[in-house]
């Protein structure tokens, strides 16, 4: 098996091995990879961290060993920055929210034998245990983000995106996709009994789960809906102020952290 993790800032993942491809998701910065297939120079992947799989470019990964592999996912913490740089002595890459910094130790992370030294705010969650207001100040670093598809980031990003990479920082692994992680975590059997942190999901037409979004305080949602936004939340779903209509049913509430 053929090992990697993402070198490059944002990388995208791709539905088939083109460029004109649809972006599926995206990897950050420090995350791994297991190359399933090659198709020419592009390579069939699946992200370590969710299973997810998709198709990225040979140029656009480290080859790591096994070795180097369990290395990296043993001892890391993530960037709470929404824009800051790891650097060494040749060149600086500018990393997201939500980025992985192997092997880091306040000061220090590594991606195999490539070290890089990162100054900005970083949060280990094995090692702390605030998570409700760690979660609170993420949430909000997000706020006024565009909705794209298939995005994982600040400076673009989807419903189960959103979800997926907060609380990735927290230490709480979340499947990519809304319709998957309404499957994990315990059920919350009313609106009433909900706390802020919980997820909450919503059907389309069809009656199926195509929708999520983190719980806030005071009835609200924070979610991704043409952009990252604050709503009301009720039984009924989210009602949008400025569309003055509910834009989505609300179906189930979890409880993950």
């Amino acid at each position: 098996v053929e090992y990697g993790i993402c070198p490059l800032s944002i990388v995208p993942v791709r539905s088939e091995p083109n460029d004109r491809a649809e972006q599926v998701t995206q990897l950050l910065f420090g995350e791994t990879l297991e190359v399933l297939h090659s198709k020419q120079q592009w390579r069939h992947i699946r992200i370590r961290h969710d299973g997810y799989e998709g198709w990225i470019d040979e140029k656009q990964f480290l080859h790591l060993s096994k070795k180097e592999l369990d290395a990296a996912e043993a001892k890391a913490a993530y960037s709470v920055e929404v824009a800051h740089s790891v650097t060494n002595d040749t060149h600086h890459i500018p990393i997201v929210l939500g980025s992985t910094l192997p092997l880091f130790d306040g000061i220090n992370c590594s991606l195999g034998k490539h070290k890089y030294w990162f100054s900005g705010q970083a949060y280990d969650p094995a090692v702390h245990n605030h998570k409700p207001q760690v979660l609170g100040k993420l949430v909000h670093k997000f706020h006024y983000a565009p909705y794209l598809w298939g995005g994982r980031t600040p400076f673009g990003v989807d419903c189960s995106g959103l979800t997926q990479t907060v609380y990735r920082v927290l230490g709480v692994p979340l499947k990519r996709d809304a319709y998957q992680q309404a499957q994990q975590g315990q059920e919350i059997g009313f609106l009433d009994a909900a706390q802020p942190g919980d997820l909450a999901f919503f059907t389309n037409k069809e009656g199926k789960i195509a929708h999520v979004g983190i719980v806030l305080p005071d009835n609200r949602i924070i979610h991704a809906y043409g952009r990252v936004r604050i709503d009301k939340l009720d039984h009924h779903g989210i009602y949008n102020a400025e569309q003055d209509k509910y834009t989505h049913k609300l179906r189930l509430l979890k409880r993950v952290l």
